[in-house]
């Protein structure tokens, strides 16, 4: 793309991509979660809506802007525990309850407002998604801040040995003594934070709130992401830093797309076509290690069943004695 168009490797694109690509990169991250469970999250982007737009609402009823994130956060948080709690009490498919949720959470915004958007008055507001520190904008600092903390937790703590085990196999975890409640529920939690960041970055970049927000492609880029950064669908494989530079090339590609021209329905195209690579290598490599792992199984039952001639027979008796003589 750096070839096609000059413009595409110049500092103020760079810029751009970063920032159109935090929010995806923030429900990418989110996202991980859940499908490392074995469910998936459908709700995010009516989310980033929902709290972004009570954000707003705060604010116009003259609270300051930091009781605003604080509310967002907080109906993100419910939303996660909504989806969780279903999912895991009900027996429910995450697919469909998500799905649900997506609808509902989407039609919250619009009902309070009336469809109209909110303009946000809070010059302080504008920091989370307009600020800089050191020329890095304040939304890369906390995807990245995000992205740290949460390989901290998955790759160094309980917690994360348990998210993939439970992804792996939900009946051998629950036997293990995993509580696969709270595992399960946390993830639906953390996907509703970030959604919540990525709806007060949404709403502050643009300091007005609207009630269709992340109606566009973020969720669908968000699971592109996850799945193309090796994130597999089945649940248990998959690394948090490998989501995020997944969310680097979607972003990369949609903003290589915009500067060449392209039009912006075949964006969705190639991107489903990308997605549909990456979980199609996703499958082959599952079944090449369920292959390798049965391979080696059967030769471990091979020799458990015809051991080696010297281990079976016995020990010759020492010189001048024979067996069984004292």
């Amino acid at each position: 793309m750096a070839l096609m168009s000059p413009s595409f490797r110049s500092g103020g694109n760079l810029s751009v991509l970063l920032e159109n690509g935090v929010v995806v990169a923030f429900l990418a991250l989110g996202q991980t979660f859940v499908l490392l469970t074995g469910g998936i999250d459908l709700s995010v982007g009516s989310n980033i809506a929902l709290t972004g737009m009570l954000a707003a609402l705060t604010m116009a009823a003259g609270f300051p802007w930091w009781v605003a994130v604080i509310v967002a956060l907080l109906v993100g948080i419910a939303v996660g525990l909504f989806n969780g709690l279903i999912v895991h009490y009900m027996k429910l498919p995450p697919f469909i309850v998500t799905f649900a949720t997506f609808g509902i959470t989407a039609s919250i915004p619009k009902i309070l407002t009336n469809a109209q958007s909110v303009n946000i008055a809070d010059p302080m507001f504008a920091v989370i998604g307009r600020g800089s520190l050191a020329g890095i904008p304040t939304p890369v600092i906390l995807v990245v801040i995000a992205l740290l903390i949460f390989m901290f937790v998955l790759h160094r703590t309980p917690y994360g040995v348990h998210l993939y085990a439970v992804g792996g196999n939900k009946e051998t975890s629950r036997l293990a003594g995993i509580n696969i409640a709270r595992v399960t529920i946390s993830a639906y939690v953390v996907s509703g934070i970030c959604a919540a960041f990525g709806g007060l970055i949404t709403m502050s970049r643009l300091m007005v709130g609207y009630p269709s927000a992340g109606s566009g492609n973020e969720q669908f880029y968000s699971i592109a992401s996850s799945v193309v950064g090796g994130v597999s669908l089945f649940g248990g494989s998959g690394t948090i830093l490998g989501a995020f530079i997944g969310a680097i090339l979607i972003a990369t590609v949609s903003n290589g797309m915009n500067v060449l021209g392209v039009p912006s329905f075949w964006q969705p195209l190639v991107i489903g076509v990308i997605i549909l690579g990456g979980v199609t290598l996703d499958g082959y490599r599952r079944a090449a290690a369920a292959r390798h792992s049965g391979l080696r199984r059967i030769r471990r039952n091979r020799n458990k069943d015809n051991p080696p001639e010297s281990a079976a027979e016995p020990m010759p008796a020492p010189a001048g004695k024979t067996p069984g003589s004292s």
